[in-house]
């Protein structure tokens, strides 16, 4: 636990020394107005995880990071910006783990086909580990942390060695695509096999064709200095994803399907209280091991105590499901969040509450073909309900959650999580 707050203290200090200059350009009246852009553009260019520099944006997301597997993991990455090149990018990224002594890294770029249309063909090469159970949407906009709480203790990676051909397609403004070609080598670091046609896997050749669609038909876009920008968030927002494994396709050995999907819908009360429902599906058949199924994203480590298991609350996870607890190849989850108006006590301390109830349901089809994993299904229906008191202190604050429902513990305090948030605007 020592370990984890040492490393949430170095992050906060990174954070806020990057938010200071923000706070005095916002505190200063700008003298000149290039300068005013320029202040303005480095400091959006800062929220989005970049450092600018002449032809290329440092990526501050690969300075330094913490999970179980890899210890402390740290180095450096970046894309070429439009100084380099508008029609044209490099990006990459080189790491290194001191617990697993192991490189990772990537090597990519892109040549843009339409500029209205916003189309680009992608090509990358990535060698990098990645969570067992874990689903992402190709069309999700960058999202920037200094650091993301889950992965402090994470402990369950596969390697793999993947090469890609992607090509990024803006249909309409409120309908953005994306179309992936890829062909990886896995290998779970973890005891593992998966038992297909008489056969046990402990590494596989996977080659899989994605489309991802992300629909935002309640935004509102302007033409703003000869760029579309998006001037309205509007809610719902839809996400869809198809997944298809072919088997024999470069050496790949398996036939499946994956269909995900997501919704996010937002409401804004009269008295500035924000509630926010999230709904997030999977379903997922064919021959399909464990790395590539559907964990509910928990957030708990195995811990004797509830002080043991003090650690960072996430922004979506399950805060009193444990890791490895739960797998499946069928599930949804529903988070609802209900965030009041701050209370302001000065100027300087306005901290807010947030109402939690998040709820998950799923199962799996041929357990006993994953072997050297013990873990158990979501059928029952998984149910926790808690609050978070945010920005109490430099941006941290503290969560409580409790497990209750059909997989309730006999043991009381097995079914608390109790830690703390950490929330910073740059």
């Amino acid at each position: 636990m020592l370990q984890r707050l040492l490393l949430v203290f170095l992050l906060v200090l990174v954070s806020y020394s990057y938010a200071q200059p923000q706070n005095e350009v916002k505190k200063e009246a700008p003298k000149q107005t290039q300068d005013s852009i320029k202040k303005t553009e480095f400091a959006k260019n800062i929220g989005n995880g970049y450092l600018p520099f002449n032809y290329f944006n440092l990526d501050l997301r690969y300075l330094v990071k913490f999970n179980q597997y890899e210890g402390f993991r740290t180095g450096l990455g970046g894309i070429t910006n439009d100084r380099f090149s508008e029609r044209y990018r490099i990006d990459g990224y080189l790491v290194y783990g001191f617990a697993d002594q192991r490189f990772k890294y990537r090597v990519g770029g892109g040549f843009r086909v339409n500029e209205n249309s916003n189309t680009w063909v992608n090509l990358a090469y990535t060698d990098d580990l990645q969570e067992t159970g874990s689903s992402k949407f190709l069309t999700d906009k960058r999202f920037f942390t200094f650091f993301e709480p889950r992965l402090i203790n994470i402990d369950l990676f596969h390697r793999h060695i993947t090469k890609s051909l992607s090509l990024q397609h803006k249909v309409s403004n409120h309908l953005l695509s994306e179309t992936q070609l890829a062909i990886s080598n896995i290998d779970p670091t973890y005891n593992y096999s998966y038992l297909f046609d008489n056969k046990s896997f402990q590494n596989f050749d996977i080659s899989t064709a994605k489309l991802s669609l992300q629909w935002s038909p309640f935004s509102n876009f302007e033409l703003v200095d000869d760029k579309i920008k998006e001037t309205k968030d509007g809610y719902p927002k839809f996400t869809f994803q198809f997944t298809q494994g072919i088997k024999s396709v470069f050496g790949s050995d398996f036939n499946f399907s994956k269909l995900d999907f997501r919704t996010i819908q937002q409401f804004t009360h009269k008295n500035d209280a924000i509630t926010k429902i999230t709904l997030v599906a999977g379903l997922a058949g064919g021959d399909i091991p464990l790395t590539h199924l559907y964990h509910a994203y928990p957030n708990n480590i195995t811990k004797e105590t509830i002080l043991r298991r003090f650690s960072v609350a996430g922004l979506n996870s399950f805060e009193t499901m444990y890791f490895n607890e739960f797998f499946s190849d069928k599930f949804s989850t529903l988070q609802l969040k209900h965030t009041l108006k701050p209370f302001k006590i000065t100027d300087r301390f306005q901290p807010y509450l947030v109402l939690i109830s998040r709820y998950a349901i799923g199962d799996m089809s041929s357990i006993a073909r994953h072997q050297g994993i013990q873990f158990s299904t979501l059928n029952k229906g998984y149910s926790e309900s808690g609050f978070e008191i945010n920005k109490l202190f430099f941006g941290f604050g503290l969560s409580f959650a409790y497990r209750y429902g059909a997989y309730h513990l006999p043991k009381l305090e097995d079914n608390m999580a109790f830690k703390f948030t950490f929330n910073l605007a740059l």
